[in-house]
Parts: structure tokens; C-alpha cells; sequence
């Protein structure tokens, strides 16, 4: 891209953007200094924004949580270095169109639960033994961590989960089979369920 330095940005083509972004990208990659990268993925619940460190993914989050709120927060708990890398999260955007077209039941991902801690994250490694296709109960979950009388703190771990879908917090109903609260909402959850055939 040879550009008059003082040329106005309107003028640049969207080819010339996108190769600058690519180079910007891997310099910030090769000098150490890209901490997380994020993109976003069309959907059929909408638009997913997905961010990944180099440990894993790290989020996920739905239009209705505001995606650059949550890259606020990922930059304050995480750290400020975040770039858009859209193909640094190229096989988690696989997975999960896969996961949505019906032809995957289970994600095969690195996953970060740095921002999960304490019971919460027992919560979170019990959730992927929920099969594609089941459920189970709030209270059931919390037999499963050793601790029968906190489901209360099983909701709570559900609702802050930061990887939902690849953790599977959709999958975890009310004992009387209500499907409880959900931070992509309780339409969300419902097409989930019966996109696994679980609703």
C-alpha cells in the first residue's frame, strides 16, 4: 500500500484497511503484544463476540451483554492489549457455526477460565458432563460439585459464566423444569435446547 501518509482515511479503500489491519495484527502478534485477540461471528441467536488469549477462549458474549462493554471489562481484568484478530479465533468460529448448523455436539477448544474463580469455577468444569441432548437441574449440579445446598451459588455460576455454549450453562434447568435465567435470555436458552433436542 504506497499512501500519502497525510491522506484522509476515507480515502483509503477497504482492501488497503484490511491488509493494514492483517500487518498490524501480526506485528503486534510476533512482538508480544497482543494479549487478547476478539472478533465477532453472526449467529442464529445474533451476533457473538468472541475473545481468546493464549491460553484459550476467554469470552463469549452475547449482543445483549453490549461487546464493547465487555472488551471494556476483558481490558481491565485482563489486560488493555486487545486487538481485533479475527483469525486468531478462526477454528472457535468453525466450531460453533458447525455446533449451529447441527453437524457438532461438542467443542474440541482451549478454554481461559481465568475470569471464573473459586465455586464458581468447580461449576463450570462440572457443566461440560452434561451430554448434547440433556439436562439437568440447578440442584443436581451442585451435588455434582460435593456442595447439595448451594444451588443458589450454581445459578449464580451459571449466569457469569464467560465461555457459555463451548460451557454448556444452557443445559442446567430448574428442578420443577423451568428453565430458569440465562445471559443470552431465556429465548436463547429455549433455542439451544431444542436445537440439542433437549427442550
Amino acid at each position: 500500500m504506497t499512501t500519502d501518509p497525510l491522506r484522509p482515511l476515507d480515502t483509503v479503500s477497504g482492501a488497503d484497511l484490511d491488509r493494514l489491519r492483517a500487518r498490524l495484527v501480526d506485528a503486534a502478534a510476533t512482538g508480544g503484544v497482543l494479549d487478547v485477540a476478539y472478533r465477532t461471528l453472526d449467529t442464529p441467536v445474533g451476533p457473538l463476540l468472541l475473545a481468546a488469549t493464549d491460553r484459550g477462549l476467554v469470552r463469549i458474549a452475547f449482543a445483549s451483554e453490549d461487546h464493547d462493554a465487555v472488551l471494556v471489562r476483558l481490558a481491565e481484568r485482563i489486560s488493555p492489549r486487545i486487538l481485533r484478530a479475527p483469525a486468531r479465533l478462526d477454528d472457535a468460529a468453525r466450531q460453533l457455526a458447525e455446533y449451529f448448523a447441527g453437524r457438532r455436539r461438542s467443542f474440541d477448544l482451549p478454554v481461559d477460565l481465568r475470569l471464573a474463580g473459586g465455586f464458581r469455577r468447580e461449576v463450570l468444569d462440572q457443566l461440560p458432563h452434561i451430554p448434547f441432548g440433556r439436562t439437568a437441574s440447578y440442584a443436581e449440579v451442585a451435588a455434582a460439585t460435593g456442595r447439595p445446598r448451594a444451588v443458589r451459588a450454581v445459578g449464580t455460576a451459571c449466569a457469569t459464566n464467560p465461555v457459555p455454549l463451548v460451557v454448556p450453562c444452557h443445559r442446567v434447568l430448574r428442578s420443577d423444569g423451568a428453565l430458569g435465567g440465562y445471559l443470552g435470555g431465556p429465548e436463547v436458552k429455549r433455542r439451544l435446547l431444542q436445537l440439542e433436542g433437549a427442550a
